[in-house]
């Protein structure tokens, strides 16, 4: 099933609808809240409207596509989204409204995503942050999502150099890591200090 509406005690985790590019053009437009974020801030309603046909929309036909908007269950208001890639990294990302940041909001959500994701047989996840964003790490740690090792990208579009942290869960209970940014960068490491998950790769 793709993007099943989810429920928690404060938000709802539905499919967007055109009422909300008005709220998301709030976050997507907001510069610092967009510092971590992968894309550049938005400068206008129509590039709002793009955005969320290329983020939400083009994906809801295929198998295995998780694109929520998060909405505040007292108004209905979206003040964020959460998504899981479908392709071989089940990437878990997340963007939230800057003021509300720190209440937990996304670590709701994404709880809720998680058993979700199990019900599905979705076998893994993975998640990555900016070094330079130790916050989005709480995250995924408080969601159960392990360290794996480090690695850096010129990251695109923002043409950037960035650390990423690779983050990991494992929802079948089986042993594994996803390689792929370990073997694809020149420059990668297991950080001390980090408790990475048995099996990560040696250096």
């Amino acid at each position: 099933m793709n993007t099943p509406r989810l429920e928690t005690e404060r938000l709802i985790l539905r499919k967007f609808t055109e009422e909300d590019i008005e709220a998301l053009y709030a976050l997507l437009s907001d510069r610092e809240a967009n510092t971590f974020l992968p894309g550049v801030p938005l400068r206008s309603l129509a590039e709002t409207r793009t955005f969320c046909e290329e983020r939400f929309l083009r994906y809801y036909g295929r198998p295995g596509a998780y694109r929520y908007v998060i909405a505040l269950r007292e108004s209905g208001e979206a003040v964020g989204y959460l998504n899981v890639e479908p392709g071989e990294s089940r990437d878990f990302g997340y963007g939230l409204r800057r003021e509300l940041w720190h209440r937990g909001i996304v670590t709701e959500a994404g709880r809720a995503v998680i058993v979700r994701l199990r019900e599905d047989g979705i076998p893994y996840i993975t998640a990555t942050h900016d070094v330079n964003n130790p916050r989005s790490g709480g995250v995924m740690r408080n969601l159960g999502m392990q360290y794996q090792y480090s690695y850096e990208e010129q990251w695109q579009p923002k043409d950037i150099p960035v650390t990423f942290r690779l983050y990991q869960m494992n929802l079948d209970g089986k042993a594994r890591v996803y390689r792929k940014y370990w073997d694809e960068s020149e420059i990668h490491f297991v950080e001390s200090g980090l408790s990475a998950e048995a099996g990560a790769p040696n250096i």
